[in-house]
């Protein structure tokens, strides 16, 4: 049976609590619309967290449990992941306080993996702080690559503008060592899968952007453009995959070509995030693409420097929360189309 978009269970992870996560989260359930669409369930602890409202004198209501069981539909559910009190110093990187923003995230992946929540919005950590023997991963998304079914792609959205990363979190001396014929197919691949099951994109066209400045210039700045990149996407194209490029990274953007396709694809993180936050800064939500489960989270860090003040702007959050319940809906309706496709009436 298909469950129906209503009443979605949004799992939330706390991140680090002396950033901006915790007020982003209370400033975006201020609005009890959300509550419509969506119930919340914040993975942390429900003293600690009516401790930062009061000092950001927000009025939201928080109904704290103790178990998943316990989610009271229409309100703002608080799981209790950790009884203890945690000292805070708000703006400050502090490895105990990073220890309770894994032990949040790994508490809702495991509700997600389980089916206990519907989908996963991920406040922001201090990939430093988190650091552990139990927990050496760079961040969100290489965690749940390892516990969901998949495989992780970083796909940075905001309306119709999609930005996909060939690399991530890798060094730019390793950038073109990485990049394989294998590699460039799976993501592509895993792109154009997410575009049809999650943004009901039926035939997406697809730009991938160049690694060299003015893709190689005929190798005189580079070959793996001509050698490699260039080869790959014709023969994907060859076989129906709508992939165009590579095309030269410096103009793309401004040139509002980008506009021209479903998704962009570039090779290294700056190259695709640095176009993207210029273009959606405020907006803009990292969905992980590729997995069997849906986790979003906003575009931005910790800001430390502005943490405690009351002057976070949450729309990157609260877009995320927005992008996941989309994502799910869009999901049910492939599966639905997928499960009864037409029947071709016999002449």
């Amino acid at each position: 049976m298909i469950k129906k978009a209503e009443n979605i269970i949004v799992g939330i992870s706390i991140g680090d609590l002396n950033g901006i996560g915790s007020e982003v989260i209370l400033k975006t359930f201020e609005d009890v619309r959300m509550l419509e669409l969506c119930t919340p369930v914040i993975f942390a602890n429900v003293k600690i967290l009516s401790f930062i409202k009061r000092n950001l004198d927000s009025a939201v209501v928080l109904h704290g449990i103790d178990r998943l069981d316990q989610v009271v539909v229409g309100k703002i559910n608080v799981l209790n992941v950790w009884k203890e009190g945690v000292d805070l110093n708000l703006g400050t990187n502090d490895e105990k306080v990073g220890e309770y923003a894994i032990k949040s995230f790994v508490a809702a992946t495991k509700a997600l993996k389980e089916g206990l929540i519907d989908v996963l919005v991920t406040a922001p950590i201090n990939k430093y702080n988190i650091q552990s023997e139990e927990f050496k991963f760079p961040g969100h998304t290489d965690y749940l690559e390892q516990e969901l079914d998949g495989d992780a792609l970083m796909f940075m959205v905001q309306d119709n503008l999609r930005v996909g990363l060939l690399t991530d979190h890798v060094p730019i001396n390793e950038v073109a060592s990485r990049l394989t014929e294998d590699l460039i197919v799976k993501k592509i691949m895993t792109v154009k899968k997410s575009l049809i099951r999650d943004f009901s994109i039926n035939n997406p066209k697809i730009a991938v952007l160049g690694l060299n400045p003015h893709c190689g210039d005929g190798g005189v700045i580079g070959k793996e453009d001509e050698e490699l990149i260039k080869p790959v996407l014709k023969k994907m194209f060859d076989k129906g995959t709508m992939v165009f490029g590579p095309f030269a990274a410096d103009g793309f953007f401004g040139s509002g070509h980008y506009e021209k396709f479903d998704a962009v694809i570039a090779t290294y993180h700056d190259q695709g995030l640095v176009p993207f936050k210029t273009l959606s800064f405020g907006k803009g939500v990292n969905f992980t693409a590729g997995l069997d489960k849906i986790r979003t989270s906003p575009d931005h860090g910790t800001a430390y420097d502005i943490a405690g003040k009351g002057i976070a702007d949450y729309n990157s959050f609260k877009e995320a929360v927005y992008l996941a319940i989309d994502v799910y809906s869009s999901r049910i309706q492939y599966e639905e189309i997928t499960e009864k496709p037409l029947k071709v009436r016999e002449k």
